[in-house]
């Protein structure tokens, strides 16, 4: 432990992304290589493989690793991972690559992102896939949507990341070297992480004060990587942060950061990938609650928190802290849970998530038992500016 904070997993972060001074040598080396386009999922994985965050991966996925992966959450050597991390091409694409040969993987615009050295190309089974992490093989599912569209053909290999996309959210992108280095300035060594991709509202803020009282500080970590198109926009989503941090948390015990990974929509074994990626920034707990990762009805509500009892605890080395469903009660005149709360739900202030659109959409305040005023005016002055993505 590096000033008193957990190991990466594996043993020490993989950082890809080269030096400066190595850059024009191997931008002009791409030139004469065959260029791939790849997409946003891809580009995504790119950023996370170069800070280190996917430790202790140093590429895309080859043969054993993404069936050892797909079929025991494992990779081949025995250590704990439950998303495959893949690069999928076109039959056409695969034929004018070699195994042993590189290739430039590049942006939409042809901007050279990095340099994979194709190790192996091999054929899969999407529907083993689908069914091994989504749980599911219907295409509906926004996860298996994308395994079902991409290629036929994936390359396994290391890359050597030349350059990132353009950073949004500049000021919380910390890596995890340099999240690490806020934790050890504060002196923290116990950090709770907190993963969202939905505004923070009193449930959320109950049992992430909870989870403070038992640790050093809280990591509030963000996804925003790609997510589904009717997910709150990113940049409304940071404002709404920023306002609850401001009014409601004690600065000093508290770090907001940015998360750049897609998300896979994966449920449970989201959970522990999710979990996995904030032992590599630091954190030694990572908050699990209800329906973690999920979407739609393919996921049991607590299937997240069930699946880390699969996993040998030290192997995983971070802390699951699991949390039921929290609400405010009328009688209780506090926020509470079933583990908690004796009152029925009739006494209960649970929202949809429907419910809740429909209150900001006519500009309604929900009640202040659900979500901090501050947080439902951000979002009801995003629902009232035209559509944009963050």
């Amino acid at each position: 432990m590096a000033n008193g904070l957990i190991t990466p997993h594996g043993g020490e972060l993989q950082i890809t992304l080269i030096k400066e001074s190595e850059r024009a040598a191997l931008v002009e080396h791409a030139q004469g290589l065959v260029q791939l386009e790849i997409g946003s999922r891809q580009l995504a994985d790119l950023e996370m493989l170069a800070i280190g965050a996917y430790s202790p991966l140093r590429g895309f996925m080859t043969r054993a690793d993404y069936l050892s992966v797909v079929n025991t959450m494992h990779l081949s050597n025995g250590l704990p991972w439950s998303i495959p991390i893949t690069l999928a091409v076109t039959n056409e694409q695969a034929a004018e690559i070699q195994e042993g040969s590189e290739v430039a993987l590049v942006n939409a615009e042809g901007v050279l992102q990095a340099i994979l050295l194709v190790q192996e190309k091999f054929g899969y089974d999407k529907t083993l896939e689908a069914r091994q992490v989504y749980r599911t093989e219907d295409e509906a599912h926004p996860g298996v949507h994308v395994v079902y569209q991409q290629g036929d053909v994936l390359l396994g290999g290391p890359v050597r990341v030349v350059a990132l996309q353009p950073q949004t959210f500049e000021q919380y992108r910390y890596t995890p070297q340099q999240a690490r280095a806020q934790f050890a300035s504060r002196g923290w060594q116990k950090i709770v992480a907190f993963q969202t991709r939905n505004p923070v509202h009193r449930a959320h803020e109950y049992i992430q004060k909870c989870a403070m009282e038992t640790v050093d500080g809280l990591y509030l970590h963000p996804l925003v990587g790609n997510t589904k198109g009717d997910d709150i926009p990113a940049d409304v989503r940071m404002r709404c942060y920023e306002v609850l941090l401001e009014n409601y948390y004690p600065q000093e015990r508290v770090l907001l950061g940015v998360l750049p990974a897609a998300m896979r929509y994966a449920g449970p074994r989201e959970a522990i990938f999710h979990a996995l990626l904030r032992k590599n920034y630091g954190c030694s707990h990572f908050i699990v609650g209800r329906d973690h990762a999920g979407v739609g009805n393919y996921y049991g509500t607590y299937d997240a928190q069930h699946i880390f009892a699969e996993f040998d605890a030290a192997a995983l080395g971070i802390t699951p802290m699991f949390f039921d469903h929290t609400f405010y009660c009328k009688v209780c005149d506090a926020m509470a849970s079933r583990k908690t709360c004796p009152h029925g739900s009739d006494k209960h202030i649970i929202l949809s998530g429907t419910k809740v659109r429909q209150m900001l959409q006519a500009g309604e305040v929900p009640p202040r038992e659900f979500s901090r005023p501050e947080v439902a005016s951000v979002l009801i002055d995003a629902m009232r500016q035209p559509v944009s993505q963050a």
